[in-house]
This record gives structure tokens, C-alpha cells and sequence, in this order.
């Protein structure tokens, strides 16, 4: 059977939001270490230019964003669910929220207690995808760090019925995305001090970590490259009516970010849920390039 292949760095949120799905799934993947800033030439070819992290590859198919990402290994590895009950299928919008404004919050107050020893390409590379500025950065870190603080007192009340995670006794993907933005403080030294007043949340981060990331195995870039173009895609055509493309259609798509790089194919899927392009490229041949209609810019090419 093909195995999940992650394309990441470690210091990656979003990353780290999958790589513990993966532990709750007690998963076998595949690690690919990817550079952490454009340019990203090994990953360009499964992309055709998504240049955000991570990146996760299941044969020839191709998700950009956790969101759909989150729903890949769900359908690959059904069990244990990452929607358990009774949160269910509420644990996305839960996520959506972890990674609007509080990623936000988390990553900025985090971030500027360093922002002098950060590489000048870093805050160029982030500024062209996000507008990222470190003078901005460093000057909005006490509003970024109260809204942050205030963030974890409303999980703290949450937690204080005595549950174990975020939907009760099973672990999800809610608690994944809440659980990265804990992780990425904790990185830069802050996990003891913010998390003093909330021992609720304490706990349970605790729990949270103790799971782990699954079994991870090392693989080249030019391995998961091989993979791909030994593979076919294994994914439907869809075409919503109403969403105003056709399939087969040249299409154009890029995030919202404002700098965010563009990626053309062919479409193959428009739904609600997802979108899918069709690619070829020399290195991996045909690829399926799948990302959640949330969040996505598509435009005829």
C-alpha cells in the first residue's frame, strides 16, 4: 500500500498540526524536509508553485492546505477518526478558527520576542506571501500577546468540565489545530509563563503531546518525485452545477494571501468542498493537485 508522504520543516505550525494527526492515527509516513522559503525546487514539480507548508502526497495525488490534507489521511486511514464524537464534524470549523486571527496572535506575540536574530530573507520572503514586517511585528507583539493570552483563557473554561480533549474523550483534528498554536509558543520558550494561569489547558496539551506523531520515516525529495510518476491518480471528476467552470477547462488558482504564487492545470473537480487540477510535468508526469474551495482564488486560465 502507498504510504502518506509529508513535505515539511520542523518548525512549521501547520505542519505540526499534521504530523499529530498522524500520531492520532498512529500512522506510517514518509518525511520529506522541505527549505522553509521559497524557492522550493523539489516540491515544484507535485505543486506546479503552492509554495505554503506543509504539503502532503499520496501517489500521484497532491494536497495543499492541512484542510484538505486533514481530509486525505481521514479517508486513507479511516481509523481512528479525527472527527470523533460528539464534536464530530464540527471539529473543522473549530480548526478555522485556530488558524484565523489566534495563529495570528500566537505566531506575532511568539515571534517578536526574537525578531532581531531572524534573517533578513525570512521577513522578505514572508512579507511578499503575507505582508509579514518585523517593525510591525515587534510593535503589535503586546496587543498580539493579550489576545493570545486571552484566547487560552477561553480554552482554559472550556476544558474545565474535565474532558479530555476538545470533543470529549478522543482526540481530533481540533485538537490538532488548537494544539499547534500552543506548540509554536512553547518553541520560542513561552509555554511555562503562558500557560501558568490555565492549568486546564495544560493538562491537556499534555495529553495532546504524549501521542506523538505516528511512525515517521525519512525519504529524499527525489524518492517522493519517483513515487509520483510511477503512480496515476486515483481521484474523480466532479463539476458542482452552478460553479461556474466546466471540466477539463484550463483554470488558474492561487490562496488568498496576497502574494500567494499561482498554479494552472486542467479541472477535473469544483465543489463546495474541493477543487482539483490536473498537471504534468517531466519529473512526476501526471499529478492530481487537490485544495479545499475555502480560502482559494479560481479563475479561468
Amino acid at each position: 500500500m502507498t504510504d502518506i508522504i509529508l513535505h515539511h520543516y520542523p518548525r512549521s505550525p501547520y505542519a505540526e498540526l499534521v504530523r499529530r494527526a498522524l500520531g492520532i492515527k498512529g500512522a506510517r509516513w514518509h518525511s520529506v524536509i522541505i527549505p522553509n522559503m521559497a524557492p522550493k525546487p523539489e516540491l515544484t514539480p507535485l505543486t506546479g508553485g503552492y509554495r505554503k507548508t506543509p504539503v502532503v502526497q499520496i501517489g500521484a495525488d497532491i494536497y495543499c492546505d492541512t484542510a484538505i490534507a486533514i481530509e486525505a489521511i481521514e479517508a486513507f486511514q479511516p481509523e481512528p477518526t479525527l472527527f470523533p464524537a460528539p464534536l464530530g464534524r464540527l471539529g473543522a470549523l473549530v480548526a478555522m478558527q485556530a488558524g484565523g486571527a489566534t495563529f495570528s496572535h500566537a505566531v506575532g506575540s511568539a515571534m517578536a520576542v526574537v525578531a532581531d536574530q531572524i534573517d533578513d530573507a525570512f521577513f522578505e520572503d514572508r512579507k511578499a506571501l503575507f505582508g509579514m514586517d518585523r517593525e510591525r511585528m515587534k510593535k503589535a507583539a503586546p496587543h498580539q500577546t493579550a489576545q493570545f493570552i486571552g484566547w487560552l483563557a477561553r480554552l482554559d473554561d472550556a476544558l474545565a468540565d474535565g474532558r479530555a480533549f476538545l470533543g470529549g474523550d478522543a482526540p481530533g483534528y481540533a485538537d490538532c489545530a488548537m494544539g499547534m498554536n500552543v506548540w509554536f509558543q512553547a518553541g520560542f520558550g513561552l509555554k511555562d509563563a503562558r500557560l501558568a494561569p490555565f492549568p486546564h489547558v495544560a493538562a491537556w496539551i499534555a495529553r495532546c503531546d504524549a501521542i506523538g506523531h505516528g511512525e515517521r520515516i525519512d525519504m529524499t525529495a527525489q524518492a517522493a518525485l519517483d513515487i509520483a510518476l510511477a503512480a496515476t491518480p486515483a481521484t474523480t471528476a466532479q463539476i458542482d452545477d452552478g460553479c461556474g467552470f466546466t471540466e477539463g477547462q484550463h483554470v488558474a488558482i492561487r490562496t488568498e494571501d496576497p502574494g500567494a504564487n499561482t498554479v494552472t492545470g486542467t479541472l477535473l473537480r469544483c465543489t463546495a468542498r474541493d477543487i482539483v487540477l490536473l498537471r504534468d510535468d517531466p519529473r512526476v508526469g501526471a499529478v492530481a493537485v487537490h485544495f479545499p474551495r475555502i480560502g482559494q482564488i479560481l479563475r479561468a486560465a
